[in-house]
């Protein structure tokens, strides 16, 4: 049975599901979907097509699923997917999609969105990222998973970070971060591997594989796209394939400076 506080505004339509607890002066929109297990704290907003999936924790005060910060936006069909077992911290402010980025913006699971922290239109985040405070994500910008971004950093539209890379606090990000990597700075660029978060999910040989991979890449002086092709033909280890796949794909470019 659901706990939903007497001044909360749900309007008809809505979807709440089981043991969801809803705050005071809460207000949730006719197309919402509320997962089971889920909390919404006082003076939150779920605004638009919005859907939350189970155990997930919205503090107070953020807004969720408000029209996009897009002046091309003229009330199109548009959606924001939320996972399971997200906390999403105070203030924070999380945009749907729009017509031109595919009209969705989707959050995976198990994801830490501290306060002030802005997810811009088409966002895609993965599972299991922690956003610190006042992290920025602009329009289309793409997070792999285990992916870690420090406070007040922002991240230019359309900009891809891999698969446990790290951004530092403070930093501003505006090319293609590649999984396993470490970036900082202004404007901010790769500083090694994020060897601190490989260690909590990576084999040890495969951490390997990956030191000397990064060393090819990125400090042998070679042209990348060249080095990142033939590693990719020679390299067995499937992280270092994710390695080099990714920045072959690359639209933005890496950041990095070569020897």
């Amino acid at each position: 049975m659901s706990n939903i506080h007497s001044s909360a505004v749900i309007e008809k339509g809505a979807t709440i599901g089981e043991n969801v607890n809803i705050g005071p002066f809460v207000s949730i929109s006719s197309q919402t979907i509320i997962g089971n297990n889920t909390t919404i704290d006082a003076h939150a907003i779920i605004a638009g097509k919005t859907t939350i999936g189970e155990g997930n924790h919205i503090f107070s005060h953020a807004v969720i699923g408000s029209i996009p910060q897009d002046l091309k936006f003229d009330g199109e069909d548009v959606e924001l997917i939320i996972g399971d077992n997200n906390k999403i911290r105070e203030f924070t402010l999380l945009n749907p999609g729009t017509k031109g980025g595919g009209s969705i913006t989707k959050i995976g699971s198990n994801n830490l969105l501290m306060g002030y922290v802005h997810l811009g239109h088409d966002v895609i985040i993965g599972n299991n990222c922690i956003l610190a405070n006042g992290a920025t994500l602009a329009g289309h910008v793409e997070l792999g998973n285990h992916v870690v971004i420090g406070g007040l950093t922002p991240v230019h539209q359309f900009v891809h970070i891999g698969d446990y890379a790290m951004i530092g606090g403070a930093s501003a990000l505006a090319q293609d971060v590649p999984p396993y990597c470490l970036a900082e700075g202004n404007r901010a660029v790769l500083r090694g591997l994020n060897l601190t978060g490989l260690r909590r999910g990576i084999p040890r040989d495969e951490i390997n594989a990956l030191k000397t991979a990064y060393r090819e890449l990125f400090e042998s002086g070679q042209a990348l796209q060249e080095i990142a092709e033939k590693i990719k033909s020679e390299n067995s280890s499937i992280h270092v394939k994710n390695l080099v796949e990714f920045i072959t794909q690359s639209k933005r470019g890496i950041p990095y400076t070569r020897k």
